[in-house]
């Protein structure tokens, strides 16, 4: 319970700061706030849930960053006054590496961008969604490259971990796939003791639905 806690003051309180930004224009700040109340109601609802739960949280601080970024990128034009020639601007700059993160480095998450602010709602909410669509006709498709790490090089790594909970962690993380956040919410009761085919105790590890990414479930 502790760290729902976390997760979702966390979510409110940056929120908070984003909507009560004097540096914001107050039209921007209402869109947000509309967005916010929307996008809380509709995870619930397509979840299933009576309250949201830590992924909720996690996706909706995401929007926080995201409302701060394109509000920098449009100079903090109200969004309801961005015209098409707007769009293709910040459009292209970012396609040319022109806008830069807090690194000094061109965003490489462009395309979520795309998808989840101005194609979407809260362009949407602004009445120019479709003006965005009609610009962002070209993207190019991510080529992420397959990254994995060899058996004998993963051993090195485990020969540095002092720890027992530490080498458990970083077996369970090798032998089934799944991200380290889940891996630490696991208690004791996710682990079932068997005897395998030669008659030897395993245990069996049961991910919850609760700690894992819908996506992987």
């Amino acid at each position: 319970m502790g760290e729902e806690r976390q997760f979702k003051n966390n979510y409110l309180k940056a929120k908070d700061a984003l909507l009560n930004d004097a540096s914001i224009c107050k039209e921007n700040r209402i869109l947000f706030n509309k967005f916010f109340e929307f996008e809380e109601y509709k995870l619930k609802r397509i979840n299933g849930l009576s309250n949201l739960d830590n992924r909720n949280y996690k996706t909706l601080n995401l929007y926080v960053q995201r409302f701060r970024n394109v509000n920098k990128w449009f100079l903090n034009k109200p969004w309801i006054q961005i015209t098409k020639q707007d769009i293709k601007k910040v459009y292209d700059d970012l396609e040319d590496g022109k806008i830069l993160t807090k690194y000094g480095v061109p965003f490489k998450s462009r395309n979520t961008y795309y998808s989840k602010i101005f194609k979407s709602k809260p362009f949407e909410l602004a009445e120019k969604s479709e003006i965005a669509k009609q610009v962002i006709q070209f993207t190019r498709k991510d080529h992420k490259e397959v990254r994995f790490v060899i058996e004998e090089d993963f051993k090195k790594i485990i020969s540095n971990a002092n720890k027992p909970l530490h080498r458990l962690l970083l077996w369970l993380a090798f032998d089934i796939g799944e991200n380290i956040s889940a891996l630490l919410q696991l208690k004791k009761s996710d682990f079932y003791k068997q005897l395998d085919d030669t008659k030897e105790f395993e245990y069996r590890v049961n991910l919850r639905k609760d700690i894992i990414k819908r996506s992987r479930r």
